[in-house]
């Protein structure tokens, strides 16, 4: 019969090599992907109308349907044109999406990390000029989410105005820390675990010692505002540095987080 004389063909094809295994890797992924990138959208049933549109094609051809295989042929290049219009929306998103796959996020790695000190440094110093105090918590290699989930989720692009917005006295959000996740403000009104170190001194406040006390938890760096005096402080490792300027944030900050591997997000 044809089908097995295909099947005979078909097994005769030389050994499979890694560059094979390669091949089908990259396109595997591409489908997955792109599958991921349509779903829950309009072109996710355009995808659908696409397989049905395929199958008739080679149905047609298989069963020798003439006139539904010539209106496929002549009416699919005006069908992708139309597609084009009608869900450039999706295609952008689907192609942004692409864009954001661990291997291109690797390669834009410093560049964000750049921004997110610059964001940070920024924000830190106009709240220490006008005497706001605040709290930004920076997630590192040990997540912070049981933190997160305690407070008020926000899941927003990262920037200097919006932080500051966060710590003004009269919002709602000010009470408590905002946390940081990459390049996004995870959450804000997080409230974090105070440290019992008796041999700190007594000058420092709450949000001194709660950013002492999350980082003698794990990995993360805090900067602290201090409403009294105006100044900007960095824990690390339970540890408190005090009195930074703007130049000193960005030097700290660029060597806490920069020679760290991007971590991906959690769920």
């Amino acid at each position: 019969m044809h089908w097995m004389a295909n099947l005979a063909e078909l097994l005769k094809r030389p050994a499979m090599t890694w560059w094979d295994v390669l091949d089908i890797a990259i396109v595997s992924f591409a489908v997955y992907e792109l599958l991921k990138s349509i779903r829950g959208t309009r072109a996710a049933q355009m995808a659908v109308s696409v397989v049905l549109i395929a199958g008739l094609f080679f149905g047609s051809r298989y069963f020798h349907l003439e006139t539904i295989n010539w209106l496929i042929r002549n009416f699919v290049g005006y069908v992708v044109f139309a597609a084009i219009v009608l869900f450039q929306a999706d295609i952008r998103r689907a192609l942004v999406h692409f864009g954001r796959a661990p291997f291109f996020r690797y390669l834009e790695r410093q560049e964000t990390t750049e921004e997110v000190i610059e964001e940070l440094a920024v924000a830190a110093s106009v709240l220490a000029s006008r005497r706001i105090g605040a709290i930004i918590a920076i997630e590192r290699q040990i997540g912070l989410r049981n933190y997160i989930e305690g407070g008020i989720p926000l899941d927003a692009a990262l920037t200097s105005d919006l932080l500051i917005s966060i710590f003004q006295t009269g919002s709602p959000l000010h009470d408590g820390a905002a946390i940081v996740r990459g390049d996004r403000i995870a959450a804000a009104a997080c409230f974090l675990p105070l440290t019992v170190n008796p041999k700190l001194s007594r000058d420092l406040g709450t949000r001194h010692r709660a950013a002492i006390g999350l980082t003698e938890e794990n990995d993360a760096l805090a900067l602290v505002v201090s409403e009294e005096t105006g100044t900007i402080s960095l824990a690390i490792a339970g540890e408190l540095e005090r009195r930074l300027d703007l130049d000193q944030i960005r030097t700290r900050l660029r060597g806490l987080l920069q020679r760290l591997p991007r971590r991906e997000e959690q769920a």
